[in-house]
């Protein structure tokens, strides 16, 4: 599926909230408390997000001008990697909507991201993944990235993923 991406505009942060939201009922539906935060957030996670929004780093994903799924793109990640040496980007928050899913756009939405990468001679495309979330877990794994470590976050243990481009 031929999809686009673009930078978020500050005036479109509801829609972001929404999303995620969207993604938080999903994973409950499912059994899987990961992002039940997003369901009512907490300060915290809107400002996390307000600062996204403001420092553009919030993409979305549009399939035939229709907002399809969204990601944000870190240069630096230092709450959840802490300070690193090596050059890499950082993905959050990678949603794809409902009636999307399942149709390989976050395969594509990576393979998109590593080329980027690469042609920025970035050396790692990493991520996080709720460690709860045994079928995201693999899922990343499959993609070719490895687990790294794990961080204790306040509202969840996190697996640290890192790819090599």
């Amino acid at each position: 599926m031929t999809f686009t991406v673009r930078k978020a505009d500050l005036s479109e942060l509801q829609v972001a909230f929404e999303l995620l939201k969207h993604a938080a009922e999903r994973l409950n539906v499912k059994g899987l408390k990961q992002w039940g935060y997003w369901m009512d957030p907490p300060q915290e996670k809107i400002a996390w997000v307000e600062e996204g929004f403001k420092n553009g780093e919030f993409y979305f994903i549009l399939i035939e001008d229709q907002i399809a799924g969204m990601f944000r793109l870190l240069k630096e990640d230092e709450l959840y990697w802490g300070v690193q040496a090596s050059s890499a980007r950082y993905i959050h928050s990678l949603v794809i909507k409902a009636n999307f899913s399942g149709k390989g756009i976050g395969e594509q939405v990576i393979l998109k991201v590593i080329e980027d990468c690469k042609n920025l001679n970035i050396q790692y495309l990493r991520l996080d993944c709720d460690a709860q979330n045994d079928g995201l877990c693999n899922y990343y794994e499959q993609q070719g990235f490895q687990k790294v470590g794990q961080k204790q976050m306040p509202l969840s243990l996190n697996n640290l993923y890192e790819l090599k481009v």
